[in-house]
């Protein structure tokens, strides 16, 4: 299973981006896919999960609101809208595949992809 994270950059507070995580190598019907970040100095935190076919999501407090996940199965492809960003969400956003269940714990995710940059100038 392989999945890539894109649509990182550089923006100012209030903007917007828009995530995406393609992944292959694998059959995704009920898997969960996740968004997690890591910022310098702090631990990876879980941002957001959906699951593969039943469209359920789970959002962390400090981004309801703001992002949206969304998914495309015909490509296989998770996106996360960010609206509104703030300098505090400046960090690495990773995307992760596990089993069925969104669960927020990173240590129960299976695949990881390699991670896209959001920086947020104020």
């Amino acid at each position: 299973v392989q999945l890539q994270a894109s649509g990182g950059g550089l923006v100012q507070a209030g903007d917007s981006l828009r995530l995406s995580c393609a992944a292959s190598g694998g059959r995704f019907s009920n898997y969960v896919m996740g968004w997690f970040r890591q910022a310098p100095g702090k631990e990876r935190e879980f941002v957001a999960g959906i699951t593969w076919s039943g469209g359920f999501t789970n959002y962390a407090d400090f981004v309801k609101g703001r992002f949206r996940i969304s998914r495309n199965n015909a490509k296989n492809t998770v996106y996360l809208q960010m609206n509104s960003l703030k300098p505090e969400d400046t960090a690495v956003y990773y995307c992760a595949v596990r089993w069925k269940v969104v669960d927020r714990s990173p240590n129960k995710y299976d695949y990881w992809g390699q991670g896209t940059l959001v920086t947020v100038s104020s």
